[in-house]
């Protein structure tokens, strides 16, 4: 059962070798962390760890506040803000962080999840 506070996160170092993949799909080429691989971290927390499987985006908004440092494990979290069981609805925050807590990114998701149980929030 989701609960409001409940929340997932992930750690990943993003290195010139995945810049390089990245780029031959996308074109682009930068020295920090693009911000498409960030969002996917975002992606893949909430498809596979809260709320996980079943689950559907229905909005994003994010700020991106920093460069994301090559070479530097990013912590990307989410965190359960609101349930809205009659409609199945939940919303996130989701933050994006360096090891010394400068904070990279930043916003808000809202899913549609199939297992929305508890109290209006």
């Amino acid at each position: 059962m989701l609960t409001v506070g409940q929340a997932a996160e992930i750690r990943r170092t993003y290195t010139q070798s995945d810049l390089t993949e990245f780029a031959a799909l996308s074109g682009s080429v930068g020295d920090t962390v693009p911000e498409p691989l960030i969002a996917a971290l975002f992606s893949y927390l909430l498809g596979v760890k809260l709320p996980g499987s079943g689950t559907n985006y229905l909005k994003q908004e994010l700020a991106f506040k920093a460069p994301a440092p090559l070479d530097t494990p990013l912590i990307a979290r989410v965190e359960v803000t609101r349930l809205r069981p009659d409609k199945h609805l939940v919303d996130l925050w989701a933050s994006c962080t360096a090891p010394d807590g400068t904070v990279l990114c930043e916003g808000r998701s809202l899913v549609k999840a199939k297992d929305v149980s508890g109290a209006f929030v």
